[in-house]
């Protein structure tokens, strides 16, 4: 899909001044758009514009192969999710079409994960006609009210003639700035009308506009790289600290050269990983709940804290005031002014776009000669990455969740798309894989949705065909959403999905067996009768198979991988298995758990136990 282009044609849209339905007038704005793929579910209220999308497809197809591809899920969350997916791993705009009333509503927790990890998505509902709005019309939903407060912004088109306009303006909001879901709510009568086509125009929206361009036209100049150098300077033990906000910017070539430069370590949260290469000897990886030791014992030690597109949030700064608690300063990066003195105070910031504004301060340090001896702070943090290292019970006769991640991290390097459900499987994914570059891990951060994985991974498959896209999921949560295994067949998806089976909500267990005295209220699926491997025969996967022998796992694991199509795999696991490190909701890193595998530095001294009440 080709980038946006908000400037004004030079030369006349080949169809300006064409008669056409309001339906024909929405396919046409996203192809204007460079949208070739739209994902969704059809229903009475959407029908003219699924029409819509069928003629022009019929008139436009090339070598027998749609224009413009309509990916059908087995339901609108999935379909959402896929449009996420395919966001994540490309950068552009994922595009959903759904029906009004449960075809709008399915959509909402999507939209509410997209706004939460920052992801562009359009969704185009339809709307029952205008003048039964209000009347509790059948499949009638209040969408602009639903929706309002979970996306960046929800448009209700009443007037037709703004229709155009509006499709595109849509676009435009949902990838600039701080990127986010918006949602289009189009009447039936809207879709039917006919009017004339212009191929040009945005909404009138002059205040968010001006933010926008006041950010993006925000520069580094001289005086502000001086500044930072000068508290750069001072420090002997810098660390950077880089969230999602660095892929969305496009600025991990950006960050990394500034880090490789200035010899900066570099630790990352969950929406951050792959910013940074994480086999690189300045990566500390994942920081946070459940981040490595080693990486938040070097956010605890470092003294200067740069924040990259990252904004504090409680799964990494559980208790604010004491987190980076020796940093005498804070140095942070956004494009979302909101985002800075939210949760910790900065001593220094920019709001702007971030890439150019690394490539500057590169560029200044090497212009001024900038040197900054930190070779005592590099061998110390090298000292906490071999003692406090990534560890599990590797003695178990049982097949450990942590040895098949580093079996299949071992095969596939760094380079294959990882998508996740939630929990547990989740935090094993996103401590043992590698990433070695942007757009490769797609999992819900700040929602934390389960029954995310397998449609992710299918928007991210359609949007990178090139890449083996694996999706490591739960058996809880691959529940929410398993129909949508059939939309891996039917379109003859090569997506690997692996379920980690350990009969039950991992994450609830774990968390009630450490502070709820081991009740296990709701969270003990061990009755349940699910096949899962019958289950994806099923559907189609001529690849579908149990794995629960520990010696089998690396041959089972390189056939898995290496079939030519769609594949399931299901691996018992050891029910027992936990995730450590574990930082306790409110508590500060030096309340870290590390297990029985990981040393602890803080052994032995007087802890505190989180009341129940602070969780969740």
């Amino acid at each position: 899909m080709k980038t946006q282009t908000q400037t004004k044609p030079t030369q006349p849209h080949p169809l300006s001044d064409t008669e056409m339905s309001g339906a024909e007038m929405i396919v046409q704005v996203l192809a204007d758009q460079g949208v070739d793929m739209v994902f969704g579910y059809s229903g009475g209220a959407i029908l003219p514009t699924y029409d819509a999308v069928f003629r022009y497809n019929e008139k436009n197809a090339q070598d027998g192969e749609d224009a413009m591809s309509l990916i059908v899920p087995a339901n609108e969350q999935g379909a959402c999710f896929m449009a996420s997916g395919y966001a994540r791993a490309t950068g552009r705009v994922g595009v959903v079409i759904v029906t009004s009333g449960p075809g709008a509503t399915n959509c909402v927790t999507p939209v509410r994960d997209c706004i939460a990890d920052s992801i562009p998505i359009v969704v185009i509902s339809g709307q029952v006609a205008t003048s039964s709005i209000g009347t509790d019309a059948f499949q009638e939903a209040p969408v602009s009210s639903v929706m309002g407060p979970v996306a960046k912004h929800v448009f209700l088109v009443t007037d037709p003639e703004r229709l155009e306009a509006t499709i595109r303006s849509a676009i435009e909001i949902a990838q600039s700035g701080r990127p986010g879901p918006v949602v289009v709510d189009v009447p039936k009568d809207v879709q039917n009308w006919f009017g004339t086509y212009r191929g040009e125009g945005l909404l009138p929206i002059p205040g968010y506009r001006h933010r926008i361009q006041m950010i993006q036209n925000n520069s580094m100049t001289e005086e502000r790289c001086a500044e930072f150098f000068a508290l750069l300077g001072k420090s002997k033990r810098p660390l950077i600290y880089a969230g999602g906000g660095v892929i969305n910017a496009n600025a991990a070539k950006a960050m990394s050269a500034f880090a490789l430069t200035y010899k900066i370590p570099v630790v990352t949260t969950l929406m951050g990983l792959g910013s940074f290469d994480t086999t690189e000897s300045l990566a500390l990886h994942m920081l946070g709940m459940h981040g490595t030791a080693y990486a938040n014992y070097a956010v605890d030690d470092c003294d200067l804290l740069i924040a990259l597109g990252s904004r504090f949030d409680d799964r990494v700064a559980s208790d604010p005031t004491k987190f980076a608690r020796h940093a005498k300063c804070i140095l942070h990066f956004d494009i979302d002014p909101s985002e800075i003195h939210k949760v910790k105070p900065a001593d220094w910031y920019y709001v702007g776009s971030l890439a150019p504004a690394l490539e500057e301060l590169t560029a200044h340090g090497k212009r001024t000669g900038f040197s900054n001896n930190c070779d005592e702070w590099h061998a110390e943090l090298q000292e906490l990455k071999t003692t406090y290292a990534l560890n599990y019970d590797r003695d178990s006769e049982l097949i450990q969740p942590n040895y098949v991640i580093e079996t299949i991290n071992k095969i596939t390097k760094g380079e294959a798309i990882i998508s996740t459900g939630v929990g547990q499987h989740q935090m094993w994914a996103a401590q043992y894989f590698d990433f070695r570059e942007p757009r490769l891990w797609m999992t819900s951060g700040s929602m934390g949705t389960m029954g995310f994985g397998l449609p992710a991974a299918i928007g991210a498959q359609f949007g990178r065909p090139d890449k083996l896209v694996i999706d490591v999921d739960g058996d809880a949560s691959i529940r929410m959403n398993l129909g949508e295994l059939e939309t891996v067949t039917t379109y003859g998806l090569p997506i690997k999905v692996l379920v980690l089976n350990n009969y039950g909500d991992g994450m609830v267990m774990q968390w009630q067996r450490l502070f709820f005295k081991g009740r296990l209220s709701g969270s003990d699926k061990s009755l349940r009768k699910k096949n899962f491997v019958e289950a994806a025969l099923a559907d189609g996967f001529e690849y579908a198979e149990r794995l629960n022998r520990k010696q089998d796992v690396p041959k089972v694991l390189k056939n898995f991988l290496s079939f030519d199509g769609p594949a399931f795999l299901e691996v018992v696991i050891d029910s027992e298995a936990n995730v450590y490190p574990m930082v306790p909701p409110g508590m500060p890193y030096q309340d870290m758990i590390t297990g029985d595998f990981i040393p602890n530095r803080y052994d032995g001294r007087e802890t505190v136990e989180p009341d129940a009440s602070e969780l969740f």
